[in-house]
């Protein structure tokens, strides 16, 4: 009996690296083929034999792109909006989220019940796009902080993990004359920390992937954010679709450089701040994304 069991477990820890190994292996491979491309010769991409490895080795791209006044500028507002949006997301949340756990808070269930409704029922563009015209915050940085600060579902997550930090603690400051902003922030929120480096990560993360709301609401090149940088070179640069001006496609040439290998090269650009972020919060990430199971 206990051979049949020591089997079965060893074929199923099989099975798992198996298609944990083929789940890295789809994962990586267009990432890795991305920087090969931004590395290649002109002549191997038109042939379009580049897999995984580089094949010559051509820095013109990064050198062509980094020349670009506007992709420092989009990085910076990526920041800006990245950090902005995170930082309000986690303070309003935590703020909406722990009265909830509160015994006694008249507002309770009300509360509730909107943020629920809130989950199926939307305004849409149109009527979004209205409100911030009539609180005056198009082509605004607020535009891109604010609107979407609190959402229903992460309001419920903090709430759930709230309420798996014992009573007794809140109950102890209580005593001890605390009041409830100074409970939350010198309670529960350092012992929140899985919980707000989780949600950063996701809110970073969103932020920084984020560019239809910038186009629809900003009009001011100088206020773009880095993907619509990323956007611009993807969508424009193409000699295909014929976009690229005679000029800019004779100094491509003159540099032997092709229209993908500066799209590939703003790509990996554009992802980098994202891969030195995870590594900081990697050790919080598995924890914080058990937060559904707690219970709630």
């Amino acid at each position: 009996m206990v051979g049949r069991e020591s089997l079965g477990s060893r074929l199923f820890d099989l099975v798992n690296i198996f298609i944990m190994l083929l789940l890295c292996v789809i994962m990586l491979y267009p990432f890795l083929n991305v920087i090969a491309v931004s590395l290649s010769n002109t002549e191997h991409i038109l042939k379009g034999d580049i897999t995984i490895f580089p094949k010559g080795f051509n820095l013109s791209a990064y050198s062509y792109v980094l020349k670009d006044s506007f992709l420092y500028s989009g990085y910076l507002h990526s920041i800006i909006y990245a950090v902005g949006s995170t930082a309000f997301m986690l303070t309003f949340t935590s703020l909406m989220a722990f009265p909830l756990i509160i015994p006694g808070f008249m507002g309770k269930k009300f509360l509730s019940v909107f943020l629920v409704i809130t989950m199926f029922f939307g305004g849409g563009l149109i009527p979004t796009y209205l409100l911030m015209r009539s609180l005056h915050l198009l082509d605004t940085y607020w535009v891109m902080v604010i609107p979407g600060c609190v959402s229903a579902f992460n309001v419920f997550m903090f709430r759930s993990f709230y309420q798996s930090i014992p009573s007794d603690l809140r109950e102890s400051a209580v005593i001890d004359g605390a009041n409830e902003i100074q409970i939350l922030f010198k309670i529960y929120l350092p012992l929140s920390k899985p919980l707000l480096a989780t949600f950063a990560l996701f809110g970073i993360v969103g932020s920084w992937n984020s560019w239809f709301e910038a186009l629809i609401y900003l009009s001011d090149e100088n206020k773009y954010p880095l993907q619509l940088i990323l956007r611009k070179y993807l969508f424009t640069m193409s000699f295909d679709s014929g976009s690229g001006t005679a000029a800019m496609q004779a100094m491509l040439m003159q540099m032997k450089l092709d229209p993908k290998n500066i799209q590939m090269a703003i790509v990996v650009i554009a992802m980098f701040p994202i891969m030195i972020i995870y590594p900081f919060l990697q050790k919080y990430f598995v924890k914080g994304v058990m937060i559904g199971a707690i219970k709630g």
